[in-house]
């Protein structure tokens, strides 16, 4: 019996210190798009899809060889304002250069937004379809990798996912800008 009890206060012991690595708490890539609790942990993966650190980001950034889309939805303007309320809109801080779009990181959109996406992955890739495409939006924000995951399904064959976003861009003091989103659809 002191032998057992000796054996589980070891072990009891190495798991004190046996730290627990942040991907070994990760979820599963899953099959689908995430559809709610857009703020979590996110996979390490996306199949089909390069997974960006923000030093392989900033490097790709710096060579002006992909296009960076940020998914970051957006506020709308409450709708029980009072007539003649002043209201401002958030103002968003990104990665210089990138297209934002917000609103398009969910797990269903509606063919309106569907068709929006669509033409802004075209315009922001011209006429170079095997242009890369980063999406990204916040560290642990679903929005960037249902995004990524929705472009690899439209045939795009570069797609990046640079899940630590504009939290891990700032954490490292790189560049940012003010920027407006890309126009959108009515209604």
């Amino acid at each position: 019996m002191r032998i057992c009890l000796a054996g589980l206060a070891a072990l009891s012991l190495a798991l004190a210190f046996c730290p627990v690595r942040a991907e070994d708490a990760r979820p599963a890539e899953p099959q689908s798009y995430r559809t709610k609790d857009f703020r979590a942990p996110t996979p390490a993966t996306l199949s089909g899809a390069q997974v960006l650190t923000t030093s392989e980001a900033a490097e790709l950034w710096r060579s002006r060889k992909a296009a960076f889309i940020d998914v970051l939805p957006q506020s709308p303007r409450p709708a029980n304002l009072p007539e003649g309320t002043l209201w401002r809109e958030k103002p968003r801080s990104d990665i210089p250069g990138s297209l934002w779009l917000p609103d398009t990181g969910y797990g269903a959109l509606n063919p309106a937004m569907e068709q929006y996406f669509r033409a802004n992955l075209e315009r922001a890739a011209g006429a170079d379809r095997d242009k890369t495409l980063v999406f990204y939006c916040l560290k642990d924000c679903w929005m960037s990798w249902n995004a990524a995951k929705r472009a690899l399904s439209l045939g795009y064959p570069h797609v990046a996912w640079y899940p630590d976003g504009t939290d891990g861009w700032t954490a490292l003091g790189l560049p940012v800008e003010l920027i407006k989103p890309a126009p959108r659809p009515e209604g």
